[in-house]
């Protein structure tokens, strides 16, 4: 009887009271583990047969992508690149950079609904992030992609209907991101880690207006008055050097030729006369 005391007092003290473990994944908006792994719901999508082969052709259970003491130092246990499965080879598929993964359909401003499916209840803190403006969703996903705060903590949710239920504000996003959602427990060691796609509107693309061109003013040519032509001097010919030379223009009344004309005439009329006195005065003397 005291050995059976002893056995339980012991036993007591080894088991801790409550579940041990706490497991779960969100299942709206749709996780990649929820879709995919182990039990998931849509295990026959591409997306989800190519990571299960990336895995070795075997993918966990949805709800245990878990990592014991991490104390909250998530960017230093979990590597760059191997977000979705945590770093852990059971879950490896998980991180492939595919846009064909079960995805959820959202929009810019609306308040997403988020149920955490807890198969082991358990107390804990959960923060939900979302990937920046310009996440590139053709390469892994890195802790530089979520930004540096979470969108959403929450302490402590109650659980309903057998899920963790919260809910977000979405902000301005286009094309496919990450909604990466950390649950570190608080009565256990271990850090949950999942990733949901998400797919906002595209992007608009820019309207280019086109523009009419105004029609160019025509100017009408202006009408010039076109020089009179210039005919370039040539050599004269054996003809043309016969003609009479072009008199130079007169400078006054003495120069003109006709006056000039007109006094050579009056002195032979004058010198005519004079040598008729002259004859006839020497007949007179004769006479005499």
């Amino acid at each position: 009887m005291r050995l059976f005391i002893v056995l339980a007092a012991v036993g007591a003290a080894v088991v801790p009271a409550g579940p041990v473990f706490a497991h779960g994944a969100p299942t709206t908006p749709i996780s990649r583990s929820a879709a995919c792994a182990g039990n998931g719901t849509s295990t026959t999508a591409a997306a989800c047969k190519a990571a299960k082969a990336a895995t070795g052709g075997f993918l966990g259970a949805f709800d245990n992508v878990r990592i014991a003491g991490v104390n909250g130092n998530d960017r230093k246990v979990v590597p760059d690149g191997k977000l979705c499965s945590a770093g852990l080879a059971d879950y490896r598929g998980l991180d492939l950079p595919r846009d064909d993964f079960p995805a959820t359909t959202v929009k810019p401003g609306q308040r997403l609904g988020i149920a955490y499916k807890g198969t082991i209840p358990h107390q804990g803190q959960f923060r939900i992030f979302l990937t920046e403006p310009g996440y590139d969703s053709s390469k892994r996903l890195t802790w530089d992609d979520l930004g540096s705060k979470p969108i959403g903590t929450f302490t402590d949710p109650p659980l309903t209907g057998g899920a963790y239920r919260m809910s977000v504000k979405l902000p301005e996003r286009t094309g496919r991101q990450m909604l990466y959602v950390v649950w570190e427990t608080s009565s256990t060691p271990d850090t949950y880690y999942s990733c949901s796609d998400l797919v906002f509107p595209a992007a608009a693309k820019p309207v280019v207006k086109k523009t009419t061109a105004a029609p160019k003013k025509t100017t009408r040519p202006v009408a010039t008055k076109s020089a009179a032509p210039v005919t370039e001097a040539s050599s004269p010919t054996p003809e043309q050097t016969t003609q009479e030379p072009v008199l130079a223009a007169t400078t006054g009344p003495a120069d003109d030729p006709a006056d000039v004309g007109h006094w050579l005439i009056a002195g032979a009329l004058g010198a005519g006369a004079i040598a008729g006195v002259i004859a006839l005065l020497g007949r007179r003397r004769r006479r005499s």
